[in-house]
């Protein structure tokens, strides 16, 4: 191990001891003093999206068997879980922590790259967790919600989960002529998943938005508090005025 990867598990072994004893924060209203500026944003990603990503993927998933496109999915979630090991700890969930590494560690030797998934056959449960996650389980507000370009959704709190999430990715460190094409099919594969979504929210008689934050921010809450958010502070999202009404998120 370097002397650079030496001092960033230091750093990440100090923030771990300090933030045991943290409580998550949840955010009332919709905390969102930059929507001007993230509605412009929004309006672009979702332009790129509709004559761009979304009808690629369309097609994607018209012609990519299931079992085909469940395979790159394993592969990509597989490629990601690092991160996922990491914040385990860093938010003292120990015991998960190991058994995220026993489900890396099976995933990629016997399924084969991550393209299957013996792990959860033998019964070992997947996690989700990220810096913003660890942050917020600290006691760390989302400060303000952003909408990022080309990268959707996030807030001061989540964006920096992007950048340990890329480097702690394998891919981050593949030659530019390998991680472009594999990149852009896991893109491709990503927003095929996601296409019913995308028909609940363009379906929904909303403000596709105020939709979209909200799902947002109630899926990161959801995720912070472990699929457990004290409800009292939740009833900003679904009492609502009338059209910010969205189901929470599990």
């Amino acid at each position: 191990m370097n002397n650079k990867k030496c001092k960033l598990l230091m750093l990440a072994l100090g923030f771990f001891t300090a933030g045991c004893a943290s409580t998550p924060t949840v955010d009332d209203g919709n905390n969102d003093p930059l929507e001007s500026v993230n509605r412009v944003v929004y309006d672009i990603n979702d332009g790129l999206d509709r004559y761009l990503i979304r009808p690629i993927a369309e097609k994607y998933a018209d012609y990519t068997p299931e079992p085909v496109r469940e395979g790159i999915t394993n592969f990509f979630g597989n490629l990601t879980y690092l991160d996922v090991i990491l914040n385990s700890f860093l938010q003292g969930k120990v015991y998960q922590g190991f058994s995220d590494f026993g489900r890396f560690a099976l995933n990629s030797t016997m399924g084969f790259g991550g393209f299957f998934d013996p792990a959860t056959a033998w019964g070992i449960p997947k996690h989700d967790e990220d810096f913003g996650q660890t942050l917020g389980a600290w006691g760390m507000g989302e400060v303000a919600f952003i909408v990022l370009p080309l990268l959707g959704p996030s807030s001061v709190r989540d964006a920096p989960g992007l950048a340990t999430s890329a480097l702690l990715n394998p891919l981050f460190y593949i030659s530019s002529v390998v991680i472009g094409p594999v990149g852009a099919l896991g893109i491709v594969n990503t927003r095929a998943n996601l296409l019913e979504a995308t028909r609940v929210r363009d379906e929904a008689a909303l403000d596709p938005y105020t939709f979209t934050r909200e799902a947002f921010r109630q899926r990161r809450i959801n995720a912070i508090y472990n699929g457990d958010p004290p409800v009292e502070n939740l009833d900003e999202f679904i009492e609502g005025d009338g059209t910010e009404d969205v189901l929470l998120i599990k």
